[in-house]
């Protein structure tokens, strides 16, 4: 018999073979057949991307809020960053994913949402004409910290993000200097004495202009505080890119 008659034998075998070493990746959401960096088609298109929103702190506003417009919030006091993206709502699935990643080692997720974030970036990015951060600076994690979890989840996040938009990250120039308690834990007053003072940074080439980069904002006095040491320590232009941002609560402001 000719080869021909073999082929189709072949064929399939060499395919089962390509699914024995590489088998299909799951979705980290429901557990079917995933595409891309682990999530099916329906649960992405589930995703709460985040639409209208305060471009100084990224609050979600109404859907036919004029562009550029401040919140209340903001317009009362306005942050110490030049503007805040974030990508998505801080509800489920997205909530899930963030929270297996910092509680339950799931890394997988860092990936994920880091990839997602900077697919949000890039898009966003073209229209910036090369304005660019120069470099990324992941919040960080006191070293106490950092050795229970592991790693830093802002950290892992921002790799992606890195490498897609092609900016350095900077992991070394801010520090935690503080093992301050969860801001989970307190309320909005105790949380902006929980993070004042608790970070220091030296200066570098390219604080001219940055990004600091996080999972999640809620009453985002973590990342002002970020910002305002990074300023003190000569920062020009800087902006804040997280992955999800949270709802304001009554009594967050």
């Amino acid at each position: 018999m000719s080869l021909r008659h073999y082929l189709p034998a072949l064929q399939s075998r060499f395919a089962a073979g390509v699914r024995a070493l590489c088998p299909p990746v799951a979705c980290v959401s429901c557990g079917a057949t995933a595409e891309g960096a682990g999530l099916c088609p329906p649960c992405r298109e589930d995703l709460p991307f985040l639409g209208a929103a305060c471009p100084a702190c990224a609050l979600p506003l109404a859907a036919d809020a004029a562009p550029g417009v401040l919140c209340g919030v903001c317009r009362r006091r306005p942050p110490p960053q030049a503007c805040t993206v974030a990508t998505f709502l801080y509800e489920e699935p997205v909530v899930g994913l963030i929270q297996g990643l910092k509680f339950q080692g799931r890394l997988l997720h860092a990936r994920l949402l880091g990839e997602l974030m900077a697919e949000r970036l890039q898009v966003l990015m073209q229209s910036r004409a090369g304005d660019l951060p120069r470099l990324l600076v992941p919040v960080p994690l006191h070293r106490r910290r950092q050795r229970e979890r592991g790693y830093n989840q802002a950290l892992e996040m921002a790799r992606p993000i890195a490498a897609r938009l092609g900016i350095p990250l900077d992991y070394g120039s801010c520090r935690r200097v503080l093992a301050t308690a969860r801001q989970s834990d307190l309320d909005v007053k105790a949380r902006r004495a929980n993070v004042r003072r608790a970070f220091r940074a030296r200066w570098r080439p390219g604080f001219e202009h940055l990004a600091v980069v996080d999972d999640v904002m809620t009453t985002g006095h973590t990342l002002a505080e970020v910002v305002r040491c990074l300023q003190r320590a000569g920062a020009g232009r800087v902006e804040v890119w997280v992955c999800a941002r949270a709802p304001l609560r009554e009594g967050d402001c």
